[in-house]
């Protein structure tokens, strides 16, 4: 796994060991930045990372202009990588992690706020159980997205794009195994 694009082009990631964690491949990575550079800038974009992983979502934006990243994740393993690979490419200074559940993290996150772009790679059950679609209209509902911001949400193909509270699905795109849905008031997303 590597960065895919900008100024930290080929850079390895770390990934925590075994099947707990995973991270989107960098095909997917790859085709959902050229969505998001054809529609709008990252240029000294905040973005957000839920359910973070490895952090490749918001590295990668980092690397390809964002000003800010917060990532956040529960896992220990994840967290552990999330620090190595911002350690790795010498970001410390634009990346805030949050070690708490997204359930829990309006509050934290709040601070921050609103972000340009959010990402979410949460685990495929959690998306098919309701439990992601809760949890980010709860973010929503809390201004977290700044009001021309994009929710890119990743889940597996046999999973419905869900309905969350506040944004419109816009578009998604299917790569093997992966659905990518766009959300929010960016609807020339396509």
């Amino acid at each position: 796994m590597r960065i895919t694009g900008g100024v930290h082009r080929s850079r390895p990631l770390r990934a925590p060991r075994g099947d707990a964690t995973r991270p989107t491949s960098d095909r997917v990575r790859e085709a959902l930045f050229s969505i998001l550079a054809s529609q709008r800038t990252l240029e000294g974009a905040k973005v957000l990372d839920l359910y973070a992983g490895t952090g490749a979502l918001g590295l990668e934006a980092l690397s390809r202009g964002a000003s800010s990243a917060t990532l956040v994740e529960t896992s220990r393993s994840a967290l552990s990588a999330i620090r190595a690979n911002i350690e790795a490419l010498g970001v410390e200074q634009r990346v805030r992690v949050a070690a708490i559940a997204v359930e829990r993290s309006r509050q934290t996150l709040s601070a921050d706020a609103p972000f340009d772009v959010v990402f979410a790679d949460p685990p495929y059950a959690l998306v098919a159980s309701g439990a992601v679609a809760n949890a980010i209209g709860e973010l929503v509902s809390k201004q977290i997205l700044a009001d021309d911001g994009l929710l890119v949400l990743e889940h597996g193909k046999n999973d419905v794009s869900p309905t969350i509270a506040g944004l419109t699905l816009s578009a998604s795109r299917r790569y093997g195994d992966t659905v990518i849905a766009f959300y929010g008031s960016c609807s020339t997303v396509a």
